[in-house]
């Protein structure tokens, strides 16, 4: 590994995978209901969904995982709230290590294959990766020693 690329900051991501601007910005709660009173004054109504009984590949195995999660937006910025329930997935990473907060920071493209290959090549590696339908994926991208996760989120459909 080079000097370079062990030090390729968020913005050298950004432009070396061409993204757009971030269109979400997640917090992982320990608790929902108590997150969306404290949040609600700053970014208006949340809608809720569950999301029970999911299967991801975590770290290179599947896991089944169960989470609420409160969606609003300010301006063109969706804020979600992420509560875990069940299951290994980087939410409970992020508690486990006494966290809640800021979690991740999302980008749509247009192929979330491509660009998480893209992404490997600067030190970024998928921990958690989902693929829903043929135009809609999602992958958390990590990079050892920063705590921020990147999100890449294929939605073709819309």
């Amino acid at each position: 590994m080079t000097d370079t690329t062990k030090n390729t900051k968020h913005g050298d991501l950004k432009t070396a995978l061409n993204l757009g601007p971030i269109d979400q910005v997640g917090f992982v709660v320990s608790n929902l209901d108590e997150a969306i009173a404290r949040y609600q004054p700053l970014f208006g109504e949340f809608s809720i969904m569950d999301a029970p009984d999911m299967d991801w590949l975590y770290r290179g195995r599947q896991e089944n995982s169960s989470l609420r999660l409160a969606f609003a937006k300010s301006g063109d910025i969706e804020i979600e709230l992420i509560e875990w329930l069940d299951g290994g997935t980087p939410h409970k990473e992020f508690l486990d290590q006494g966290r809640e907060g800021m979690h991740h920071l999302r980008f749509r493209v247009d192929n979330l294959e491509d660009k998480v290959k893209a992404a490997e090549a600067l030190c970024y590696e998928a921990i958690w990766i989902k693929r829903f339908a043929d135009n809609l994926a999602a992958a958390y991208l990590e990079r050892k020693g920063d705590p921020l996760l990147i999100e890449l989120f294929e939605n073709t459909g819309e």
